[in-house]
Protein backbone atom coordinates (compact mmCIF):
# COMPACT_ATOMS: atom_id res chain seq x y z
CA UNK A 1 0.00 0.00 0.00
CA UNK A 2 1.29 3.67 -0.56
CA UNK A 3 0.38 6.64 0.73
CA UNK A 4 -0.24 9.87 -1.13
CA UNK A 5 2.58 11.45 0.60
CA UNK A 6 4.44 8.57 -1.06
CA UNK A 7 3.18 9.55 -4.13
CA UNK A 8 4.38 13.24 -4.02
CA UNK A 9 7.62 14.02 -6.13
CA UNK A 10 7.69 11.05 -7.69
CA UNK A 11 8.88 11.44 -11.25
CA UNK A 12 6.97 10.49 -13.90
CA UNK A 13 7.95 8.69 -16.98
CA UNK A 14 5.80 8.11 -20.27
CA UNK A 15 6.63 4.41 -21.26
CA UNK A 16 5.59 5.59 -24.94
CA UNK A 17 8.41 7.58 -25.96
CA UNK A 18 10.69 7.50 -22.42
CA UNK A 19 10.64 10.98 -21.80
CA UNK A 20 10.11 12.77 -18.30
CA UNK A 21 7.26 14.25 -17.61
CA UNK A 22 7.95 15.89 -14.29
CA UNK A 23 7.09 15.39 -11.02
CA UNK A 24 3.84 14.40 -8.91
CA UNK A 25 2.78 17.30 -7.35
CA UNK A 26 -0.56 16.81 -6.22
CA UNK A 27 -3.40 13.86 -6.24
CA UNK A 28 -6.89 14.68 -8.28
CA UNK A 29 -9.88 12.58 -5.93
CA UNK A 30 -12.90 11.80 -6.71
CA UNK A 31 -14.78 12.23 -3.28
CA UNK A 32 -18.16 11.18 -4.40
CA UNK A 33 -16.64 7.78 -5.07
CA UNK A 34 -14.05 7.31 -2.51
CA UNK A 35 -10.68 6.94 -4.96
CA UNK A 36 -8.12 8.50 -6.83
CA UNK A 37 -8.94 9.49 -10.15
CA UNK A 38 -5.14 10.81 -11.20
CA UNK A 39 -1.85 12.17 -10.39
CA UNK A 40 -1.06 16.06 -11.06
CA UNK A 41 2.08 17.66 -12.65
CA UNK A 42 2.46 20.52 -11.88
CA UNK A 43 3.05 23.61 -14.84
CA UNK A 44 6.77 24.86 -14.47
CA UNK A 45 6.65 28.31 -12.85
CA UNK A 46 8.20 31.06 -13.71
CA UNK A 47 10.87 33.17 -11.34
CA UNK A 48 10.76 32.04 -7.71
CA UNK A 49 7.28 30.17 -8.76
CA UNK A 50 5.49 33.49 -9.01
CA UNK A 51 4.81 34.12 -12.69
CA UNK A 52 3.25 31.25 -14.82
CA UNK A 53 4.65 30.04 -18.28
CA UNK A 54 0.89 30.03 -19.53
CA UNK A 55 0.75 25.96 -19.46
CA UNK A 56 -1.35 24.29 -17.08
CA UNK A 57 -1.17 21.51 -14.75
CA UNK A 58 -1.27 18.13 -16.58
CA UNK A 59 -3.58 15.70 -14.56
CA UNK A 60 -2.57 11.87 -15.67
CA UNK A 61 -5.46 9.75 -15.23
CA UNK A 62 -5.13 6.80 -13.20
CA UNK A 63 -5.85 4.40 -15.51
CA UNK A 64 -2.73 5.37 -17.74
CA UNK A 65 -0.47 4.03 -14.52
CA UNK A 66 1.47 0.83 -15.47
CA UNK A 67 3.64 1.01 -12.17
CA UNK A 68 4.49 2.64 -9.22
CA UNK A 69 8.35 2.17 -8.52
CA UNK A 70 10.28 3.34 -5.34
CA UNK A 71 11.51 6.56 -7.17
CA UNK A 72 9.31 6.45 -10.40
CA UNK A 73 6.34 6.38 -11.80
CA UNK A 74 5.49 4.98 -15.12
CA UNK A 75 2.54 5.91 -17.32
CA UNK A 76 1.84 4.81 -20.30
CA UNK A 77 0.34 7.91 -22.97
CA UNK A 78 0.08 8.17 -26.71
CA UNK A 79 -0.22 11.38 -27.09
CA UNK A 80 0.31 13.92 -24.64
Amino acid sequence: MISTEGLRNKEVINITDGRSLGFVGDIEVNLDLGRIEGIVLPAERGVFGFFSSGEEDVVISWESIRTIGEDVILVEIANL
